[in-house]
């Protein structure tokens, strides 16, 4: 399988960065960008395009398809061909995005203008002339590529950016690869040894409209920042690691160690990475099949409870309508941070009036007839929150959502419970200090029903 290449557009749709389309037709990257561009103006939200955007063959040799992913205010667009699975295509440009933020920090149109001849050389490195990724470690692109820094802005600046390019260049191509292990370099040493893991969880649910769930996921990931010295070998082990289902790994974990006693025995890159994605099911944790007649109670228990409840009466007349919601926190402990519920009130929409209590506040957005209803922090032992307004709308019959998007986060709270027990540390005499933090954030959609006034 092979990408046929790569293009940045900007906000307002224009290409400031493509990737040599080699093998094609110069007219073949603005195909695809025509074909992006008309599926934008065709949808009334940038998120209702389609990922993958059909292109017709009729300026072509046979048809493709242009994968798309938009971060910062920019889009990626990567024109496949042929019998090539889109997931390889969205693989590399989530790799490729993930490489430039280690490079340029936050990715906008700005920072990549400044950048060009960074950006190109590390489109050269990342894709080969067929279209196959070539080296996606960051660790081993630093030798080969140099990250834009002060002193080269000031030889910039001076009239030397050219000789200073050179001879740095060639001293770290000298040096690339110069280690045996390709995703962590030779000789590293910090006056601190220190190692962060960052246990995130997103959870996913769909609620009916009795306030019982429809389906319901939880998808989490290890974030790690090493900053050790040498080449140290860690092992890290957890008291739970039943909860982990579907692992998939960063290249330095050793898989058959994970398989066999699942610990992650790893040589860790510098700097940070993804050292684990995963899925967490409490029906994993099941150890037998359910009995006869107990189905339904064991399917209830696969599913991940949301950590609050939302109610909603909602009415509607021939010139607007009503609501009122409540929302109540389920959890004993810990607080819901960041809670925001959002609510369209259909096409024709034109103002709307809430009462919200002093904490909360409320907006509403005319040109896409959403009200937004954000509360900073719900405790545990708070009571209920109430939404409270009407609405007036053009239209002669109303036609709001039948959904309700809401988003929250929790800080010191997993899912799935996952607890690091341990981390041994081999190959190296000091010992680090290590840094263990959790965090989940979810969002989920309350299906309602609308009572017609007539």
């Amino acid at each position: 399988m092979a990408i046929d290449g790569l293009i940045i557009l900007d906000l307002a749709g224009k290409p400031i960065v493509q990737s040599g389309f080699r093998a094609f037709s110069p007219a073949y990257p603005l195909i695809h960008i025509d074909a992006f561009s008309s599926a934008l103006g065709r949808a009334s939200r940038p998120r209702d395009v389609d990922p993958v955007i059909y292109v017709p063959s009729f300026e072509l040799d046979a048809p493709s398809a242009c994968c798309h992913l938009p971060h910062g205010g920019l889009t990626f667009l990567c024109p496949v061909s042929g019998d090539i699975d889109p997931l390889y295509a969205f693989a590399f440009l989530r790799t490729f995005i993930e490489i430039l933020q280690d490079y340029l920090g936050n990715i906008s149109a700005a920072t990549i203008k400044d950048n060009f001849d960074v950006v190109y050389q590390l489109l050269e490195e990342t894709l080969d002339s067929g279209g196959h990724p070539l080296t996606t470690s960051p660790n081993a692109l630093r030798d080969i590529v140099l990250p834009p820094s002060l002193l080269q802005k000031i030889l910039s600046v001076a009239g030397v950016s050219g000789l200073s390019n050179a001879g740095m260049h060639g001293a770290h191509t000298m040096g690339a690869f110069s280690s045996p292990i390709p995703w962590r370099k030779a000789g590293l040493k910090y006056n601190t040894n220190e190692i962060y893991f960052d246990i995130a969880e997103t959870l996913r649910a769909v609620m009916n409209k009795s306030g019982a769930i429809v389906t319901s996921s939880v998808l989490g990931k290890i974030e790690t920042n090493c900053k050790l010295s040498g080449t140290p070998d860690l092992s890290l082990t957890f008291t739970n690691p039943k909860v982990i289902t579907d692992p998939s790994f960063h290249p330095c974990v050793r898989l058959t160690r994970f398989a066999q006693s699942k610990v992650l025995s790893f040589v860790p890159p510098d700097g940070h990475f993804t050292l684990m994605e995963y899925s967490f099911s409490p029906s994993s944790q099941l150890s037998s099949p359910p009995p006869a007649g107990l189905t339904a109670v064991v399917q209830n228990q696969a599913n991940v409870q949301v950590p609050f409840n939302v109610k909603a009466v909602l009415r509607v007349t021939e010139t607007g309508g009503s609501f009122d919601v409540t929302v109540t926190s389920r959890l004993s402990t810990h607080t819901i941070e960041d809670f925001v519920l959002e609510l369209c009130l259909g096409e024709g929409a034109t103002t709307a009036n809430c009462d919200v209590g002093s904490t909360a506040e409320w907006t509403f957005m005319p040109a896409t007839q959403v009200l937004r209803w954000a509360i900073p922090s719900i405790p545990s032992s708070s009571g209920r929150w109430n939404l409270q307004g009407t609405f007036i709308s053009s239209s002669a019959r109303p036609r709001p959502s039948r959904s309700i998007q809401t988003s929250f986060s929790l800080s010191s709270h997993l899912f799935s419970a996952l607890k690091v027990d341990q981390l041994k540390v081999t190959g190296e005499l000091y010992k680090p200090y290590k840094g263990v933090r959790g965090r989940s954030q979810g969002s989920v959609e309350w299906r309602v029903e609308w009572a017609v006034d007539s």
